[in-house]
């Protein structure tokens, strides 16, 4: 089950980024974002039907992680993307695992030598993608995808150092806290969505993004980070990337030339190396 969960989490992940790209196409960004959580938060609380409760201590994490998750993790990104190529945004998005091993040495841990040059072949790669992307984004773009980064490795490395409870049940309500604040963001940005303008195109990317992107992966997410070690559960961020990639070009017509491939293959490569340095050490 967990293994599954993890595959899940490896294929379907990576496609989201192109069904956001289509999503706000014709969709205000944060209500987008906002109304899929929610809908996807209740329709989980539905399924769910009470049959699981969290404690106060479990209830206030899945309030930290909806913050951290949904609404930053993922809420940044999808504003983002109004000026970042999917495909860019995947590869930001894949030093995750870099910021997770700053945490653990904020924390008090010490990650082995071949972690730390991980992070600094990471942070190579990262600056050629920014440095070749000047003047193919709005300068905030790639800087607002790097801080969901951040709140989305915040809330990973918080994940199993906090009180948590049934791992469906966190799901919900992370998601339903997440899709009130990006909602409530999209009133005070006065986003107003005009249904008769939204695309079929939109609608349908919509739609997979809540039953695919949040009902199923998203949960399944939340469910193997209770499941597996964090290292592990790590390896999606150079997965996902490949995905986005591919879908990005095929599907969104997205250029990625060889310098942004070569800035992509460090990221990944960084990644790969820290993941690999943490099963090591653990094992």
């Amino acid at each position: 089950m967990r293994w599954a969960a993890l595959g899940v989490v490896y294929v379907v992940w990576g496609s989201t980024y192109v069904a956001i790209k289509f999503t706000i196409e014709t969709m205000p960004p944060l209500l987008s974002a906002g109304m899929r959580f929610v809908t996807a938060g209740l329709v989980l609380a539905l399924l769910l039907r009470g049959r699981v409760r969290l404690t106060r201590p479990q209830l206030r994490t899945a309030v930290l992680l909806g913050l951290l998750l949904p609404a930053c993790g993922n809420g940044l990104v999808v504003v983002a993307e109004q000026s970042v190529p999917s495909a860019l945004a995947a590869l930001l998005v894949a030093s995750v695992p870099l910021y997770v091993v700053v945490f653990r040495r904020v924390g008090g841990e010490r990650p082995s030598y071949v972690t730390y040059a991980g992070v600094v072949l990471g942070l190579a790669g990262l600056a050629v993608l920014l440095l070749h992307d000047v003047g193919g984004s709005a300068w905030w773009g790639p800087w607002l995808v790097l801080l969901a980064a951040f709140g989305w490795s915040l809330g990973t490395y918080l994940n199993g150092r906090l009180p948590s409870g049934d791992a469906f049940a966190m799901s919900a309500v992370e998601m339903l806290v997440g899709g009130v604040v990006l909602t409530a963001g999209a009133v005070v940005a006065g986003e107003r969505p005009v249904l008769s303008e939204v695309s079929a195109q939109s609608w349908w990317a919509w739609g997979y993004l809540v039953v695919f992107g949040s009902l199923l992966a998203f949960s399944a997410y939340v469910y193997v980070l209770d499941k597996l070690p964090v290292s592990t559960v790590s390896t999606y961020a150079y997965v996902n990337p490949v995905i986005a990639v591919l879908l990005g070009v095929w599907l969104a017509g997205e250029r990625f030339g060889p310098v942004q491939l070569a800035g992509g293959l460090l990221v990944v490569l960084a990644v790969l190396l820290v993941v690999r340095a943490e099963r090591n050490c653990r094992t």
